[in-house]
């Protein structure tokens, strides 16, 4: 009888070069079987690489030889033998010439997801589809990411915390929500911790972080949109303007770029091709309105009947700014009140545009931010001004009643950074499972 492998006597694939040559005990999935006449190879693969397994046929290592030919791809095994350095060999190389092999798991042979299959097949089988390096990459890319903004935020003394995610009522407005059965009445499933985290400014807080799940109820079917997604939020207190804003922003996002290519930009050049930019500051910063006169020079008129941008323009003043700048963000500001919510502070100088900013990273926007209304009587007025009625609002107007200073914040989506950082076309190559209009599993 084996002894059981423990995490004390497994030896993880990545920690396997520093070793010297002796006996290892290693476990993981495998990945490919090469069963030839003399001798047979198997690279197995485990959370952090893989490495190439040796096994000469001799009269010696029949039982061994007949467990690797019955080998599927995705058995999990774990294997004992002699790790041996050889530069000749391509893997890494070492290799480990096999003494023991158990099947701790077989898998059935049949895959139902290649190489070659399509996106939607391979969120069917997303477990599989994770096994890839490039996923397990994409993941670990995350946590630092996460990690160097969380840094960031306790040496500057944020505070995290963490909002309920059913409401009694709209945080924005009534569209895009999710309702839900609450009890004897109804509840709507958070599109935004906007307001919770506008409260921690009258409470004393002075400055907020929160990641967390939101919701909405949009039934786009394109590649960066989800109806569940991680928001990145913040909120300070004490702010001048919408720029002590996007200064924390500019601050986060390098912070952010320059943790993941220190730890993995050799890994993301290897598995995207992607060179990891830690951008210099500050970013450009770009009226709405001039930045649609420079992508109708560029010969591209935005056909939208508000005074939003779209799609093909954020592309576009992309383009531009990197031409211009050689720079990967640039903060779109001053939008108009037309197009922003309620709570958006309007220009002291011009009542038409907001204090705001969308930040577009590699052509798309990847977040808004703005300096808040904090003086109640324009909030409702603002409020009266988008069709919403103040009776419905009065939890939250009520924050405003008691002494709140001048602050503003932001809403990031997690996912569409870690997209547009590793060039992908896809949100849903980038999160651990998708939700949207058509995919509730798995």
């Amino acid at each position: 009888m084996t002894e059981p492998v423990s995490a004390s006597t497994r030896t993880l694939v990545k920690n396997l070069s520093a070793l010297d040559d002796g006996p290892v005990t290693v476990s993981g999935w495998v990945d490919t079987v090469r069963d030839q006449k003399k001798v047979q190879f198997v690279v197995l693969r485990d959370e952090s690489g893989a490495v190439q397994l040796v096994n000469p046929r001799t009269d010696d290592t029949v039982e061994v030889a007949e467990t690797i030919s019955g080998l599927a791809q995705g058995s999990f095994i774990t294997v004992t033998g002699e790790l041996k350095h050889d530069e000749r060999v391509k893997l890494g190389g070492i290799e480990v010439k096999l003494a023991s092999l158990e099947v701790v798991t077989a898998a059935i042979p049949e895959t139902p997801i290649a190489a070659d299959s399509g996106i939607d097949k391979r969120m069917d089988w997303r477990f599989l589809d994770l096994r890839r390096p490039e996923q397990n990459l994409v993941f670990r890319v995350q946590t630092t990411l996460e990690h160097a903004w969380r840094t960031y935020w306790v040496e500057h003394d944020f505070i995290e915390i963490h909002t309920p995610k059913l409401m009694a009522s709209a945080s924005e407005s009534r569209a895009e929500l999710f309702e839900v059965e609450y009890f004897e009445t109804k509840a709507y499933l958070s599109q935004s911790p906007q307001f919770f985290k506008q409260m921690a400014q009258p409470a004393g807080f002075g400055k907020v972080f929160e990641v967390g799940p939101a919701f909405r109820a949009d039934p786009s079917f394109t590649s960066r949109h989800a109806t569940e997604f991680t928001s990145v939020d913040a909120e300070i207190s004490w702010i001048d303007s919408h720029e002590d804003v996007m200064q924390l922003h500019e601050e986060l996002m390098v912070a952010g770029l320059r943790a993941v290519k220190e730890k993995h930009g050799e890994e993301i050049k290897a598995l995207f091709d992607v060179d990891i930019e830690v951008p210099t500051q500050p970013f450009p910063r770009i009226p709405l309105a001039e930045a649609k006169q420079i992508v109708a020079d560029r010969g591209y008129v935005v056909p939208r009947e508000d005074d939003d941008m779209d799609p093909e323009g954020e592309r576009q003043i992309a383009a531009y700014v990197k031409e211009t700048y050689g720079h990967d963000f640039v903060f779109l500001t001053d939008y108009a009140a037309s197009i922003r919510p309620f709570y958006h502070m309007r220009n002291a100088g011009d009542e038409t545009v907001t204090n705001s900013y969308d930040l577009v990273y590699n052509g798309v926007e990847i977040s808004t931010g703005a300096q808040r209304e904090h003086r109640v009587e324009v909030l409702i007025e603002q409020a009266k001004e988008k069709g919403l009625d103040p009776e419905e609002l009065g939890f939250y107007l009520d924050f405003f009643r008691y002494g709140v200073p001048p602050h503003g914040g932001f809403g990031m989506g997690l996912s569409r950074v870690l997209m547009l950082m590793l060039h992908q076309t896809n949100l849903r190559e980038v999160v651990y499972l998708f939700r949207g209009p058509t995919r509730l599993t798995p």
